[in-house]
């Protein structure tokens, strides 16, 4: 039997890693670097991104922020910048190494919530 998403992405430990490797990764993109340079509490924002990943995977953790399209609402994110996004959490979990089947699945999960991101 495969293990849950969740496991696969080391539970709550691997996702704390995995979601500062992916904020470090942003903040050097040229693509997004200034939205996240922007961020107001940056601690905040990788809590929420933690619980997001955590409650989103299978986790037990719950998810206590705002829905996508609320979180992302008036932020008019391109298209640019959402696939940017989405090759530095690909990068990070390459440098975890997680398996491709793990990466796809999380692939997957962020492209279900695409149209609540991009231009909202």
């Amino acid at each position: 039997m495969t293990a849950i998403l969740y496991e696969r992405l080391g539970g709550a430990p691997g996702i704390a890693s995995l979601v500062d490797d992916v904020i470090a990764a942003h903040l050097v993109n040229p693509v997004v670097k200034t939205r996240f340079e922007n961020i107001k509490d940056l601690q905040h924002a990788k809590r929420m991104a933690r619980e997001f990943f955590c409650s989103g995977s299978g986790g037990p953790e719950a998810y206590t922020g705002r829905d996508m399209l609320a979180a992302h609402r008036g932020m008019n994110i391109s298209e640019q910048e959402y696939l940017a996004v989405m090759d530095d959490i690909v990068g990070a979990m390459e440098k975890h190494g997680l398996d491709a089947d793990t990466r796809n699945d999380v692939i997957a999960i962020l492209y279900s919530i695409k149209r609540d991101i991009i231009r909202v």
